[in-house]
């Protein structure tokens, strides 16, 4: 697999040429440098894994994936638009413009403390944040994509307490915002999130998430994950205003996108 010069951004997502970081004798740079995927639309379903989590295929792809936020061009992880086909309330189509990225970085700052705890037992190898907002400007979504440190086995672990102990829908457990000034996500701080999702991967050791909010920087009282702010019933504030599909439906295609770099060849038929 071979892939561009990578590139960085500033904080109103202007190209900015780097060095090939990607060769073995040069230091990682403190600037933006991450996988490469073209413009991600419409379902892909299904594991990477060919094989049995104990295979050599698996184990090769899970760690292929580990080393691609450092391998590739940032356009082809953040699309500059990102097309969201039905990911809207009641099947609406999104279109949402990226307006920031984040340079990448350690993770630090980026998550409530109890869930920068939660997150520990896999460790933090690198943080790739940027920030979108929908056509009309109303609304801003930080999508991140958590690197760790660990091996399978630890990823399986970690998704399997998010999923016993519903983590990902506690309030007190949230990803933070990145604010870029001179956007329309210059007041998206904590107090603005509204709705929110956390995906642990077992195939690949990544955390994915995304956090969503009001582009008018107001607060927001009573945050909903995005789960329940989709439920077709839910009559809240934030799921009225589609806040929990912003969320989500920027958090899948940028998983999505994530499974494909690894390769079609390790990708199962939908």
């Amino acid at each position: 697999m071979s892939f561009g010069e990578p590139e960085g951004y500033d904080e109103q997502a202007r190209p900015r040429r780097l060095g090939m970081r990607i060769r073995p004798r040069i230091a990682v740079a403190a600037a933006c440098v991450v996988l490469g995927v073209g413009l991600i639309g419409g379902a892909v379903t299904g594991s990477w894994l060919v094989g049995e989590p104990g295979d050599d295929g698996a184990r090769d792809t899970f760690a292929a994936a580990g080393n691609l936020w450092h391998g590739v061009p940032v356009d082809q992880l953040f699309p500059p638009t990102v097309i969201g086909k039905g990911a809207g309330p009641g099947g609406a189509d999104r279109i949402w413009t990226r307006i920031a990225v984040a340079p990448d970085t350690g993770c630090a700052g980026a998550f409530d403390p109890l869930l920068r705890k939660a997150l520990a037992p896999v460790g933090c190898e690198r943080l790739l944040r940027a920030t979108y907002t929908d056509a009309t400007q109303s609304y801003v979504t930080t999508v991140g994509l958590l690197f760790t440190d660990a091996d399978a086995a630890a990823m399986r672990s970690l998704d399997s307490r998010f999923t016993r102990e519903g983590l990902d829908r506690r309030t007190d457990l949230m990803p933070r915002p990145y604010a870029a000034k001179g956007t329309p996500a210059a007041g998206f701080g904590d107090e603005q999130r509204a709705s929110w999702t956390i995906s642990v991967l077992t195939d690949a050791p990544v955390v994915v998430y995304a956090v969503s909010g009001w582009a008018d920087g107001r607060t927001v009282d009573d945050p909903q994950p995005a789960e329940e702010a989709m439920d077709s019933g839910a009559t809240t504030a934030v799921a009225q205003a589609g806040l929990g599909h912003e969320a989500q439906g920027l958090a899948d295609r940028m998983e999505r996108a994530l499974r494909k770099n690894v390769g079609p060849s390790t990708e199962q038929s939908s």
